[in-house]
């Protein structure tokens, strides 16, 4: 039974019982229950829990407490830094400070503030300095940053006082390579503080980070179903799709479910670029559902992105791992996949961005023939049941979608080349995989995938050497030199382009070193290298020359070889008289003086 606030064990501060109250979250969730009484109790804490388990309440009320608390040695100052939450992305960041914008709606005294990428890092240091904050939300690139900018900012006189310190999903921390960066910032930070280390998987890089950053934690781990590492209330499902008609596969199956807003996970950045294209003219018009796009190198679009998914009651967001972790979005009934994502505890995080506080939640992931020995991989690995569905795609769907994509690309070389970017990343993705003994590149059907993506032709790439490509449908009479792009300028210069290269041989901007130079004689080429080798013979034997007659010459500096050789003798004298292995009547004569 789940406990109630008022049930905690701790006394809390009457402020922050008031904005408890205005969240309107009754009960607590387990791993709420575990940890906040801990951190109220002075103690480091380092909680394992499942995603969607409350972890962000969790960090935020002792947060939030702990401060107040402090308020009866004086105020906090306006630039005096009381608390730091490090999270691993801007969107997860951003979520935190929603939330905890909230609780602060009933709290005096308590400035927020947010550094993270999108902005420049001049105007977080003219809002840090204008506005000041106590609780300070960021990604650890920004905190460094602002760390070791002294002239604009003093920010390590800022954490002197610092009561806590949060890292939100440690285990994607150092998975996205920020252990230097997180040491650098301990670097500045007091040792007497409190600390809380969140994740929702403990790797052993994570336990490393245990011992170096926190003092004799209490290690919290909980499991919200014993059997299974996702939440109670996700239901898992999957789709053996046919090597050509995965997008024949998804598409109805959306059609079928009459799904309203969902995810859809993609292994590259360049393929949601090219299938959020795709997919606004190929999804069934009936379904009315907008097609959005986030990942990584969209940089300061995401924020937009996200929100218009978030007040969206009709959406489907493409997306790469991007969002896998921590970020909450009301009322996602579908998380889908296009592939096993690259290891195997990112799938936990990705079907978990539905089924959270207890609501209901569905998950499914297309596969193709070759790839069903992951359903026991991901049971035995993760603790994940995939339940199967059945392919309800018809050969002549698969055929339609295939020819509606390729009469997209001839309209439109740009998209024609994002097709190809989109596959080759796929492809190389896919070589990455941490179970590559189960996904191997080399059973993947690369001609069949190429016509999913609707290629009108294949890739030079290695992976398609020595392939059977025999299920790559050909495109009859393709000429490539005649598809336009849309865009009338880039159009203009690539016929200007067109035209230099058909009378010259050479495509305009192309390095000459790269142009396969005419073949010569093995005789000729024998011959040359000969001369070459004499030549360098010749200039070798030069500088020899130069140099003996040069000795006894005067050196750079005015010495002479002679000159040197005499100082050495004096210093070897002077080393034998020291050591009173000659006397000075013997060292005066040696050296001249008598």
């Amino acid at each position: 039974m789940p406990k109630k606030w008022e049930t905690l064990g701790v006394s809390i501060h009457p402020e922050l019982q008031n904005a408890i109250q205005s969240l309107n979250f009754p009960f607590m969730t387990p791993v709420q229950a575990a940890t906040i009484p801990q951190m109220l109790n002075k103690k480091d804490v380092a909680a394992e829990a499942v995603t969607g388990s409350g972890k962000t309440l969790a960090f935020l009320i002792p947060i939030l407490d702990i401060l107040k608390a402090r308020e009866t040695d004086g105020p906090w100052q306006k630039h005096q830094i009381g608390a730091l939450v490090i999270s691993p992305t801007r969107e997860l960041a951003l979520q935190i400070k929603e939330v905890l914008d909230q609780l602060l709606c009933s709290i005096t005294n308590l400035k927020p503030i947010l550094f993270v990428g999108g902005n420049s890092v001049d105007d977080d240091v003219h809002n840090f300095k204008e506005h000041g904050g106590n609780v300070v939300i960021c990604t650890p690139g920004r905190l460094e940053d602002l760390l070791t900018r002294r002239q604009d900012i003093n920010l390590p006189n800022a954490v002197k006082k610092l009561e806590v310190l949060v890292l939100d999903e440690a285990d994607r921390l150092l998975d996205l390579g920020f252990q230097k960066t997180i040491d650098t910032i301990l670097s500045y930070l007091p040792r007497q503080r409190r600390t809380g280390l969140f994740s929702a998987t403990q790797t052993k890089e994570v336990q490393d980070l245990i011992r170096a950053g926190l003092r004799n934690p209490v290690l919290i781990s909980v499991s919200a179903k014993a059997k299974q590492s996702t939440p109670d209330m996700l239901e898992n499902f999957y789709i053996l799709a046919k090597n050509d008609g995965k997008l024949a596969s998804l598409l109805t199956f959306l059609q079928q479910k009459h799904i309203q807003k969902a995810m859809l996970f993609l292994p590259t950045c360049a393929c949601v670029d090219y299938w959020s294209k795709i997919f606004s003219h190929v999804l069934p018009k009936e379904l009315e559902l907008p097609v959005l796009a986030i990942h990584g190198k969209l940089k300061e679009k995401r924020k937009k992105v996200l929100d218009t998914f978030r007040d969206s009651e009709k959406a489907l967001l493409l997306c790469t791992d991007v969002m896998a972790r921590g970020i909450d979005v009301p009322e996602v009934e579908w998380v889908l996949q296009w592939d096993p994502p690259a290891n195997a505890a990112a799938f936990v995080h990705r079907v978990g961005r539905t089924a959270r506080q207890g609501h209901m939640g569905s998950a499914l992931i297309v596969l193709l023939e070759n790839e069903e020995s992951y359903v026991n991989f991901i049971e035995t690995n993760q603790r994940v049941k995939l339940i199967p569905v059945e392919d309800m795609a018809e050969k002549d769907c698969i055929d339609v979608l295939r020819e509606k994509t390729r009469s997209l690309l001839k309209k439109d070389r740009a998209l024609m080349e994002l097709a190809t970017r989109a596959f080759v990343s796929h492809v190389r993705a896919y070589s990455k995989h941490e179970c590559s003994l189960l996904l191997r590149v080399k059973e993947l059907p690369l001609g069949a995938l190429a016509a999913t993506y609707g290629l009108l032709q294949l890739p030079k790439m290695p992976e398609l050497k020595h392939r059977d490509l025999s299920d790559f449908p050909v495109v009859e009479d393709l000429d490539a030199n005649t598809i336009p792009y849309k865009d009338k300028q880039r159009e203009a210069m690539r016929k200007k382009k067109l035209g230099e290269f058909q009378s010259t041989g050479v495509w305009p901007g192309k390095k000459t070193k790269h142009i396969k130079k005419d073949t010569e004689a093995w005789s000729i080429a024998k011959q040359n290298k000969e001369t070459r080798k004499e030549k360098r013979s010749k200039r070798k034997q030069a500088k020899e020359a130069a140099k003996n007659a040069g000795k006894g010459k005067k050196r750079k500096g005015g010495i002479t070889e002679e000159d040197l050789e005499e100082l050495k003798k004096d210093i070897a004298l002077l080393k034998k008289f020291k050591k009173k292995k000659i006397t000075d009547e013997q060292y005066e004569k040696a050296i001249g003086l008598e």
